[in-house]
């Protein structure tokens, strides 16, 4: 399984669980609400861009969750959690939770993909910054999606002839 907020789901993201699906039979994308942060989608929003941008992948499902996630994977039966890395800093942060994660359920791992190089600059919260201004987002989310973080911002699509 491969948890987040995906608040929006971006090239990096989309990276990740490319790879991951094709290292696996199924691959379920765990979408949380995450009250720590102030999401731009609702978590139904957010589940239906990952599916439209993962439409193409017979293997990859997509459900909501909320409370642990190891709790998740059991309910699931998960056996491996896939996080994605950007950086070092990233690593101290996931590496912590991987550990207690194991520690609460020692029969799930955690399988750590690094971001591809193009998208290691790429976060959910700077594709939401760059939209809101009605800057260019091709190259953080994908192009399905495009349309949709417009609209949320209320810029007027790129494509369709805005800023």
């Amino acid at each position: 399984m491969y948890p987040g907020t995906f608040d929006p789901v971006t090239l990096g993201h989309y990276d990740i669980i490319k790879r991951a699906s094709g290292v696996s039979d199924k691959l379920v994308i765990g979408v949380l609400p995450n009250s720590a942060k102030n999401p731009w989608f609702t978590v139904e929003e957010r589940m239906e861009l990952i599916r439209k941008v993962t439409a193409d992948m017979k293997n990859v499902v997509v459900e909501s969750f909320d409370g642990l996630t190891v709790d998740f994977g059991r309910k699931i039966g998960a056996n491996v959690i896939v996080r994605g890395l950007r950086a070092i800093t990233d690593f101290e942060y996931e590496l912590q939770i991987a550990q207690i994660n194991h520690k609460l359920n020692p029969d799930i791992d955690t399988i750590f993909f690094t971001t591809s190089v193009e998208y290691s600059y790429v976060s959910s919260s700077i594709a939401k910054e760059v939209a809101r201004y009605g800057g260019d987002i091709t190259g953080f989310v994908p192009a399905a999606i495009i349309d949709d973080l417009y609209a949320k911002a209320k810029i007027k699509s790129r494509t369709q002839g805005g800023q």
